[in-house]
């Protein structure tokens, strides 16, 4: 049912900008201090406490944004691999210590896959095993833990590939995240559907989406308003899911939380 209650991304040092609006109705909250391997590979004990002192308070759902650069879950090289599991058990452990109940990472499946993967027998296999041998032990942390990874969609073009991933995994642990931005970029660019049905495609495997808009053209983060997403059938489709997924809105410019906020909520889709 509609209107739907939203929260948004932000660095802990800007968690006090939006404090009243984000702590006074409990709304959803993705940290984004973990993103990097700067952060990681230093003192991320020390980040992760800084950011559970700016939170004492916070009484909403809680995840991060895991790190992406250079960290392919479809890497090749075993020594890589290895690598790349490790930091995303690192992560796990910063999620862990402040709190948080999911970590985004991103989608494996690029525009060179849809259009490659008949080329050869086993293609799509081989690359779903590569993909369980980075993930199958942070997956597995993560149910220890108590945590959902949740693959944000990039440049997927049919989300029944990313759904079929998630599947693969048999647990509890691992779902599905929208970002529509992305969503309408490679419907422009990449021949794939609306937003909307990302979203119903989903179903309830969606526990977590970005919210920002887009020209089509490329991935701008703006404002709900400022691009051209189809922002009612998006949000019908999000009351029609089960699995009450976190709605954070991923804007570059995060002075307009606000204005995006505002600005959706007089179309009566979010409170």
């Amino acid at each position: 049912m509609l209107p739907l209650k939203i929260g948004a991304c932000l660095r802990s040092q800007q968690i006090a900008d939006h404090r009243d609006w984000l702590f006074d109705d409990a709304r959803d909250l993705e940290l984004q201090d973990f993103l990097s391997h700067d952060v990681l590979m230093a003192d991320w004990k020390a980040a992760a406490l800084e950011a559970k002192a700016a939170l004492v308070g916070f009484s909403g759902r809680l995840g991060i944004h895991g790190p992406y650069a250079g960290l392919d879950i479809d890497n090749k090289d075993p020594e890589l691999q290895a690598l790349i599991t490790r930091r995303f058990l690192v992560a796990l452990q910063a999620a862990e210590l402040v709190g948080a109940r999911q970590m985004v990472l991103h989608s494996p499946y690029r525009s060179w896959y849809y259009i490659n993967r008949m080329v050869k027998s086993g293609y799509e296999e081989d690359k779903l095993d590569r993909i369980h041998t980075i993930l199958d032990p942070v997956v597995a942390r993560a149910e220890e833990v108590g945590i959902v990874i949740v693959i944000e969609n990039i440049e997927d073009s049919d989300p029944s590939t990313r759904r079929n991933l998630v599947d693969s995994f048999h647990s509890d642990a691992i779902a599905l995240s929208i970002d529509t931005g992305h969503a309408h970029v490679t419907r422009h660019n990449f021949d794939a559907p609306p937003v909307d049905f990302f979203v119903r495609d989903a179903g309830d495997q969606l526990r977590h989406v970005h919210l920002q808009d887009v020209d089509g053209y490329c991935d701008r983060h703006w404002a709900p308003g400022e691009g051209d997403i189809k922002w009612q059938s998006v949000f019908d489709a999000l009351s029609d899911c089960n699995s009450a997924p976190h709605l954070v809105l991923e804007l570059r410019d995060k002075t307009k939380i606000l204005q995006a906020f505002e600005y959706l909520k007089s179309l009566g889709l979010v409170c």
